[in-house]
């Protein structure tokens, strides 16, 4: 058994809806997790905001344009009428939802079951379509094996006892189609795993089901060895390790999201990215399995800032690096690079909302200086391999102003942080001498 999980990008009509429903019908037994069509996430985002400005008749609009948009796809779905009345009518219920959460006092709580919709409709369209290519496709409402606990972590036990009940009810199947993203938390309320969730969701029904491997089916090829924007000759990665992918995801959100690699790696489970473009090529393999020493990929991240913090009082001083780090965890910002001297820290964080707050509070401690509009490259691969990864690094940034450096934690990164400016040419020296 695998699991094939299709993203957003991949189901942005009715012809590649039937593409990725051909793909599943070629090969029977497998979980199918779907994400919501392309869009529909962010429209019924839209319909919750004005919901929260009380504004009913502007959702209702944004709604009214949704059920046309859907009711197209039925029609280019399912051309057969009494059929389409079905789908129709599956459209109509879906709606319903939504329009009657509309009339509640509006919360968070209404606002996920708003959002949790597109998924639970397209899994509906998507094995009734199965089924008239002849699959005998059954819908596993995530809704009702998708769990977390009171701690915010997905609840293992409940989830593989309760997948595997539901599977066993319907044991007669081909095919299993669920939604990836939307879950239950520990009171029953519907939560879900935010964006790019659906990867976590893959993953985390991978390991309930024992699968052979999950495969991550999106629009695009998924890891190249350096950023092909920039870089002329990047080429595709082939196979990365677990941890290798577990660095690289800070950089590569859009590609796999960062939280599904944990569940994956502790079953030994293998990932695979695919692009539904290219069905018969390899794709880039995620697994347990290290190859002799190799530096695989380059990637960046804009938008970085950089806080340098200097006190003399940190000579010698006990606990000064923990009182700093408060600062951050008192303002829910995560801290990404550090560095640190004897008298000195430097840090960076890609979330500058509270960076005013943050700065007034680290200047008890010493003088604070602020870089802005900074770059992160990463270095992913064996940094023991060849002739030494990290003096290759270093000779390749020689003629750059390097602002800071962070090798030692991880046996597979490096990253130098950069002025933004600086990003193409670090990116292009670093791929020269690397590969």
């Amino acid at each position: 058994m695998k699991i094939l999980k299709y993203g957003s990008s991949t189901l942005t009509s009715a012809a590649k809806i039937k593409e990725v429903a051909k793909q599943v019908a070629a090969e029977k037994g497998n979980i199918v997790v779907l994400s919501s069509i392309n869009g529909s996430r962010e429209a019924l985002q839209e319909v919750a905001d004005y919901l929260y400005m009380k504004n009913v008749d502007g959702a209702m609009e944004l709604m009214n344009n949704m059920e046309l948009q859907y009711a197209k796809l039925v029609d280019d779905l399912f051309p057969e009428s009494r059929k389409n009345a079905e789908m129709k009518k599956v459209v109509e219920s879906y709606s319903s939802v939504i329009r009657e959460t509309a009339k509640e006092l509006f919360t968070k709580y209404e606002e996920k079951i708003i959002i949790a919709q597109g998924e639970l409709l397209i899994s509906e369209l998507f094995v009734s379509y199965l089924n008239t290519l002849g699959v005998k496709a059954v819908h596993l409402n995530s809704l009702d094996f998708m769990k977390t606990d009171k701690n915010d972590e997905p609840d293992a036990k409940f989830i593989k006892e309760s997948l595997s009940k539901l599977m066993e009810e319907n044991k007669s199947a081909d095919t299993f189609v669920t939604e990836g993203f939307i879950c239950r938390n520990a009171y029953g309320e519907v939560e879900n795993f935010g964006v790019g969730g659906s990867d976590y969701s893959a993953t985390l029904i991978g390991v309930a089901a024992q699968a052979q491997e999950v495969i991550l089916w999106s629009d695009t090829y998924g890891i190249y060895d350096s950023d092909p924007a920039i870089v002329q000759n990047a080429r595709p990665v082939k196979s990365l390790t677990f941890d290798e992918t577990a660095e690289l995801s800070y950089f590569l959100g859009r590609v796999i999201h960062p939280m599904s690699i944990l569940p994956a790696k502790l079953a030994n489970m293998p990932i695979r990215l695919k692009n539904v473009m290219s069905p018969d090529s390899e794709g880039a393999l995620v697994s347990s399995e290290m190859p002799n020493g190799q530096v695989k990929a380059i990637a960046a991240k804009d938008g970085i800032t950089m806080i340098k913090i200097k006190s003399v009082r940190m000579l010698l001083a006990h606990g000064f690096l923990r009182r700093v780090f408060e600062v951050f965890e008192g303002h829910k910002t995560a801290i990404d690079m550090i560095t640190t001297s004897e008298i000195g820290v430097s840090v960076t964080i890609d979330n500058d909302k509270y960076l005013e707050e943050i700065v007034n509070d680290l200047k008890t401690f010493g003088t604070v200086t602020v870089s802005k509009n900074m770059t992160i490259v990463c270095v992913v691969g064996d940094m023991r391999c060849g002739e030494g990864a990290s003096n290759k690094v270093l000779d390749a940034l020689k003629e750059l102003p390097v602002q800071m450096i962070s090798y030692g934690g991880s046996l597979q990164n490096i990253s130098i942080l950069v002025d933004g400016k600086d990003k193409k040419m670090a990116l292009n020296q670093l791929n020269n001498k690397l590969f």
